[in-house]
């Protein structure tokens, strides 16, 4: 018969277990979060700082240069071609060396190509710089969300804010860039050159942390370490066709965001509205993006098909279009938080739904897949809104822009999650 004293003996040791673990598991949630915050710092250097910042630089560069729309937007081209031939090259890549080393390597040749960006003020110069720069973001890009959905397995309580901190923080990417661009842009020939350089050492600093975070990732899951363990051996065919409606509505994603942040800028400015508003507008747009995380990541846990790019897609039509059919600061301000909010989550759904409908050993390639078709919209997106805006003007690209969203967003809703169909999901 157990004594009073014992019984309640023990129930103060359950107690205290209990509270210990509690204890553990918040400690390894905080852990968790702060490693994804450190991780995000990749996307800020990979999309805020080495993609998005050209949109502040275009106006300078389109003048001094003497580019037109469709030659500053070809900029951005040549950039996205670099980033199809490093998801491209990562596909590959991935099977023969650890993710922590390709997102490494991303960082340090990120950083040294920015540099080298302010070099030269040859148009073709720039253009393989831009193609070599899209090569280096592409691996910082796809390795880190190889490693964030890693984590959010570790996490699972908090997988969607995980994966959304992670791609929130091309928003950090984008404020840095707001506040370095217009004071390092200098009034002597050629001074958008040294904004270039105040760039790279923006990518340097993040690098470090950002490198950190990926190391302490992988050897929390030592399995998962090398790209070619004993994970990938085991990785059976992924059929693609079975979520074609997902990746090309990812695709029209590519096609009309990328449209949006390239010509925005030139948009507010030719609209007549000052250097204030400009960065106010880029500043706002960026603190929402980092934001966001935390606002969609319920949607990206209970979304298992299409429907939460689709959600997104549509919010970001509408964000698009607003500027193009109001051309005053207050719907300026309007548009860039909407688009800010929404833009990578965006991104992160596609991640969420690799993570819910494929085995974890076809994760690489799943984010892989989406990141290639990322790449074509992108490729395709400021050729052809810059062409548009060429002729009939920047108005009309954005509208064309928003059209392009809207398709995206009927076809991601079409797309079933894949284990309604198939419970191997194989």
């Amino acid at each position: 018969m157990i004594q009073p004293d014992d019984a309640r003996t023990r129930s103060a040791a359950s107690d205290a277990h209990a509270i210990f673990a509690a204890s553990a598991h918040e400690t390894d949630r905080k852990q968790a979060l702060l490693l994804a915050m450190a991780l995000s710092l990749g996307s800020a250097i990979a999309l805020g700082l080495a993609r998005f910042s050209y949109a502040l630089l275009l106006p300078p560069m389109r003048v001094d240069l003497a580019w037109n729309f469709a030659q500053a937007g070809a900029m951005n081209t040549a950039n996205a071609l670099g980033y199809l031939l490093g998801a491209l090259a990562f596909a590959r890549l991935s099977k023969r060396f650890p993710t922590r080393a390709l997102f490494v390597v991303g960082c340090v040749l990120t950083a040294l190509l920015m540099a080298a960006s302010g070099v030269t003020t040859d148009t073709d110069t720039l253009l393989a710089l831009r193609v070599a720069t899209g090569i280096g973001s592409a691996f910082i890009f796809v390795s880190g969300g190889v490693l964030a959905a890693r984590l959010a397995s570790l996490s699972p309580r908090d997988a969607g804010f995980v994966i959304g901190l992670y791609y929130g923080g091309t928003g950090w990417g984008i404020v840095i860039s707001s506040i370095l661009v217009p004071y390092a842009v200098l009034p002597v020939a050629h001074g958008w050159r040294f904004a270039w350089f105040a760039l790279a050492l923006g990518c340097a600093a993040f690098s470090v942390v950002a490198v950190w975070a990926a190391r302490r990732i992988e050897s929390a899951e030592p399995g998962a370490a090398a790209g070619h363990g004993a994970a990938s051996t085991s990785r059976a065919p992924m059929r693609r066709r079975r979520f074609a409606l997902a990746l090309v509505g990812y695709g029209c994603f590519g096609i009309g965001y990328i449209g949006y942040m390239t010509f925005i800028i030139a948009l507010l400015r030719n609209a007549g509205m000052s250097a204030t508003v400009v960065i106010g507008f880029y500043v706002l747009l960026g603190v929402a993006t980092v934001v966001s995380a935390r606002m969609w990541s319920r949607l990206l846990d209970r979304m298992r098909g299409g429907q939460a790019l689709a959600i997104l897609n549509a919010l970001l039509a509408a964000a698009t279009v607003i500027p193009a059919l109001i051309a005053h600061p207050v719907a300026a301000f309007v548009s860039g938080a909407l688009f800010g909010a929404t833009f990578l989550s965006a991104v992160a759904s596609t991640t969420a739904f690799v993570r819910h409908n494929l085995p974890s050993s076809q994760w690489p390639g799943g984010i892989n897949a989406f990141t290639i078709v990322f790449a074509f919209g992108q490729i395709v997106g400021p050729v052809v809104i810059g062409r548009v805006s060429d002729s009939a003007g920047l108005t009309r690209g954005l509208v064309y822009s928003a059209l392009v969203l809207a398709a995206g967003a009927v076809l991601a809703a079409c797309q079933k999650p894949l284990n309604a169909t198939d419970p191997n999901r194989l």
